[in-house]
């Protein structure tokens, strides 16, 4: 016997009322396992690359015992600062101890006796500021550039802008800082060449920021200039395109409402790909310009041979650029009406 209509409407679950009520919470759940998937497998690339890290600090000349030895120290004095470093226990040892705390925040101590978490909190958030305006930078003059040159394929302006780029491109950042205090500091004197902290270790003004950004930016505008100026172009081709410049509307306006949108997945992932580069290349450029980020933290520790130290900056580092990758993973899949 056929079931009765009304049952089958008003049943959780079934007919149309039940499908309104479950169907929305499934492709929300099925994203949200995407991305711990997404989480898992770069928390995993991460943790190798910790593992390594370590492994290649244990096969240098020394250890942070002897590097951080006073003059004059017994080599019973150095053996007793090793057993309290834990140096005598076997490196996997080591680094399984320092990723368990991992997880809780817990970056372990410093060969001189500071805790790793102490020793990032003020000069990590400096190097933050730098690297994120940077990537504004970047962002704002490859998509100006990239624009301009998608305007007229093949034009005059297209043929520089993407020589320039090619050329900026393959400018280290060292390179290119080095240029920079030779014109703007030495040469013309408009900005300083070194960066002074104020009392919170801050840099002391705005000024000391320009050309440690533009250091970083320059190299980073070349590469996104490019991927801008491709996805434009690939973009272009769409049929809705065509029909808008059939329509007769403004190239501009072609440019900002019909191209660009679809354009928007290759230029995130060009950006995040950035973020990585930038917060490397931070570390030269903080250096040349003696601003007070990790770069002259990673340098010390690199040479007191301090493993948890220098695989904590990489951790905090890599979990920066992991949310910075996680966000452009998600404006492809929103542009694209797709999931991750």
């Amino acid at each position: 016997m056929a079931e009765p209509l009304t049952d089958t409407v008003n049943r959780p679950g079934t007919g149309a009322r039940g499908a309104e009520t479950s169907a929305p919470s499934r492709p929300g759940l099925f994203t949200a396992l995407r991305i711990l998937g997404v989480l898992a497998r770069r928390a995993l690339l991460l943790a190798v690359l910790l593992a390594v890290l370590f492994a290649a600090i244990e096969l240098l000349p020394g250890d942070a015992a002897t590097a951080t030895a006073d003059r004059g120290e017994s080599a019973a004095d150095i053996a007793e600062r090793r057993a309290l470093l834990g140096l005598d226990r076997p490196v996997m040892e080591r680094f399984t101890d320092w990723m368990t705390g991992l997880p809780t925040g817990d970056l372990g101590m410093s060969a001189r006796g500071e805790p790793v978490v102490d020793l990032l909190a003020r000069p990590f958030p400096n190097t933050l500021l730098l690297g994120g305006l940077a990537l504004l930078v970047t962002l704002l003059a490859s998509l100006a550039l990239g624009g301009w040159a998608a305007l007229r394929p093949g034009g005059r302006v297209d043929r520089v802008i993407s020589a320039t780029a090619t050329g900026i491109l393959a400018l280290p950042e060292f390179v290119v800082a080095v240029a920079l205090v030779l014109v703007f500091a030495q040469g013309l004197a408009w900005l300083p060449a070194v960066t002074l902290s104020d009392s919170d270790g801050a840099p002391a003004s705005w000024q000391m920021l320009v050309l440690p950004v533009v250091a970083l930016s320059i190299p980073q505008i070349g590469w996104n200039t490019r991927i801008v100026r491709a996805a434009l172009a690939d973009e272009a081709r769409a049929p809705h395109v065509e029909t808008a410049v059939l329509d007769g509307l403004p190239s501009h306006r072609v440019l900002t409402h019909h191209v660009l949108p679809g354009a928007l997945p290759a230029i995130a992932a060009g950006l995040a790909t950035s973020t990585g580069m930038l917060l490397g290349g931070a570390v030269v450029v903080e250096t040349i310009f003696n601003y007070p980020g990790i770069g002259a933290v990673l340098a010390g520790a690199v040479t007191d041979r301090d493993s948890p130290v220098i695989a904590g900056v990489v951790a905090v580092t890599g979990a920066v650029i992991t949310g910075v990758l996680l966000l452009a993973d998600l404006v492809r899949a929103r542009a694209s009406g797709g999931s991750l």
